[in-house]
């Protein structure tokens, strides 16, 4: 299916004619996941996806599942697309002293933000497990350019390739066809196949890392597990193993996000007690690789925070104490050293949020760090007076001190949002409902200290959990969402098309 761009109907919008409004995105259809009898779940614009869309070098990139073939059926087949972006005349190019990840290609005039996507399709791997978890995780190292996949995973075997050398750092010489990728690896360059972490892997996630780069995955199952880190440098063209940073005690952690700031890495979390259930301790039980599983999240409670300042090797609370030394070769006790091997629920210092279980709190929504290192959580609770089930904006400021605000309430069972930096240093909220087959954005700007939340537009006809491209909106000012184009069955649009993917680029005042 080739890409075509196209404007999505925007919806009405209730405005402060104070708060300038955002223009109309130009949008991109890309490939699309068809309505088949065999498919209840889409796999494409997950919460947890880190990432589906990221740009470096001048070029955005993007990984999604599609049956673009007349003879596909149920089967689905991985897609990277990627295009020369050309960035706006109106943004200066920021100095890239911060991070390694480097703003669009400066020549050339903006038009329509940028060039024809490029996309290849992997067809020697068939995707047929009807699981909404089985999504795709897309990764650059900026050290050697490689382009790294991690896909198709629910309590599953880990299934990896990556790309040849130099292939995002001199992307113009590179010829966008199948073949600069390996095949699907059940284990990681540098760590050995019977690593027993990548046995059983849920929720891959990459980031950048300096010149290296991070990845992460949770083992075990819903309510039982733990999370694992490891990092790539592209020196030497292999993954260490850092460690089980996050430990689930009768629990498993649920990141909201691992962001790169500054050096440091800022992670949030929400803990999903476990409840036995028969033939929970079965090897061969497969009841938590259903979609909606026995450990569900009316068991989540309290958020979570710490970061590192050493690669994810020793991590501190947000009161800057050292909770775990993952280089440490033996195991402490909080008698003996205060510290462990890995972060611990009991750990000192790291509940943000006391929230107990039943009460709205969701897994995996979303996280953001701003220029000055302030931590921004989306999740949602029913803790306020009167139990109104609302969208929260957690805030860590950079004195450390965290406040709680509600921009607005939530219809229950909507789809997770997500949260945006500006280059400006502005907060942007990107909210779907689902009944509506809507999403808004909301902006709260630096200067109010992210307290003054105003809806600056909102759409129809999309549908997913909205991911962002952060790369490029550090650099560019331009606020790429992936989403699904989701519209309301009719002769205009099918029910075929009513599941593919979306890019939307909105260009951010300045």
């Amino acid at each position: 299916m080739s890409p075509n761009n196209s404007i999505l109907k925007p919806g009405h919008q209730d405005h402060d004619d104070t708060q300038v409004q955002l223009p109309q995105p130009v949008i991109t259809i890309l490939g699309c996941q068809s309505a088949t009898p065999g498919r209840q779940h889409t796999l494409n614009a997950y919460a947890f996806q880190q990432d589906a869309i990221v740009t470096f070098n001048g070029y955005q990139y993007a990984a999604y599942w599609s049956n673009n073939g007349p003879n596909d059926g149920d089967t689905l087949y991985l897609c990277v697309a990627r295009r020369h972006l050309r960035p706006r005349s109106d943004v200066p190019v920021k100095n890239n002293s911060d991070e390694t990840r480097k703003p669009s290609n400066t020549e050339g005039g903006l038009d329509e933000t940028a060039y024809e996507w490029q996309i290849l399709e992997l067809r020697d791997y068939m995707q047929t497990v009807d699981d909404g978890h089985n999504t795709v995780s897309l990764g650059i190292c900026p050290g050697d350019g490689t382009i790294h996949l991690a896909f198709d995973h629910h309590c599953d075997i880990l299934r990896y390739r990556y790309s040849k050398r130099d292939v995002a750092t001199q992307p113009h010489a590179v010829s966008w066809h199948p073949d600069i990728f390996s095949a699907t690896l059940d284990h990681l360059p540098g760590i050995a196949s019977l690593h027993k972490p990548l046995r059983d892997v849920t929720y891959p996630r990459f980031g950048f890392l300096g010149e290296k780069m991070f990845f992460s995955h949770r083992d075990g199952k819903a309510g039982l597990g733990n999370d694992h880190l490891y990092t790539y440098d592209g020196k030497d063209g292999g993954f260490k193993y850092i460690g089980d940073y996050l430990t689930g005690v009768q629990s498993n952690p649920y990141v909201n996000g691992i962001t790169s700031r500054k050096g440091v890495l800022h992670v949030t979390w929400v803990y999903r007690g476990f409840v036995e259930y028969p033939g929970w301790d079965d090897p061969l039980d497969t009841k938590h690789k259903q979609q909606a599983g026995p450990n569900g999240a009316e068991n989540n409670h309290n958020i979570c925070y710490a970061h590192s300042e050493a690669d994810g090797c020793v991590w501190k609370n947000g009161q800057g104490e050292v909770i775990a030394d993952l280089r440490d070769p033996v195991s402490f006790s909080h008698d003996q050293r205060g510290k462990e091997r890995t972060i611990r629920n009991d750990a000192c210092g790291i509940v943000a949020f006391e929230i107990p279980k039943g009460k709205g709190l969701m897994n995996q929504e979303a996280q953001a760090v701003d220029q000055a290192g302030g931590v921004h959580v989306l999740n949602r609770d029913m803790m306020d007076e009167g139990r109104t089930y609302l969208w929260k904006h957690y805030y860590r400021s950079p004195d450390g001190t965290w406040t709680q605000r509600a921009p607005q309430a939530i219809n229950e069972g909507s789809k997770r949002g997500q949260l945006a930096i500006s280059q400006t240093g502005d907060l942007y909220t990107i909210l779907p409902n689902s009944a509506t087959k809507s999403m808004r954005i909301l902006r709260a700007t630096r200067n109010s200290g992210y307290t003054d939340y105003r809806e600056v537009w909102r759409g129809d006809g999309l549908g997913g959990e909205p991911l962002v491209d952060s790369a490029r909106l550090e650099y560019d000012n331009v606020l790429s969402v992936f989403a699904r184009h989701d519209p309301v069955d009719s002769a205009e649009h099918p029910r075929e098309e009513s599941q593919a993917v979306a890019i939307l680029d909105f260009e951010l005042p300045m």
